[in-house]
């Protein structure tokens, strides 16, 4: 699958989303876990929102005109293991 790229404000604090809803149904499994990485200059505010399907994450901070991957990690139900990156440009919005 396709990573994510978005522009964020560096003043904005928003919800990101990692999805597996389709692989998900092809394996007939749920995501049991999760853990999402940001890079130095971003902060995750609070703990991941995991469901059956998805994980969101609330980010805020970033510099303008640098680049940032963000990565969740999560292990199902089934105990496989798969990785997705968001990556997010900051830019005065």
């Amino acid at each position: 699958m396709a990573d994510d790229s978005y522009t964020k404000d560096p003043a904005a604090r928003l919800d990101y989303t990692w999805g597996w809803t389709d692989w998900l149904a092809d394996i007939d499994d749920t995501i049991s876990s999760a853990t999402v990485t940001v890079p130095e200059g971003l902060t995750a505010v609070g703990q991941p929102v995991v469901t059956d399907t998805d994980v969101t994450q609330r980010i805020e901070g970033g510099t303008v005109d640098d680049a940032y991957r963000m990565v969740c990690q999560i292990t199902t139900a089934g105990g496989l293991i798969d990785e997705r990156s968001i990556y997010l440009t900051i830019s005065n919005r």
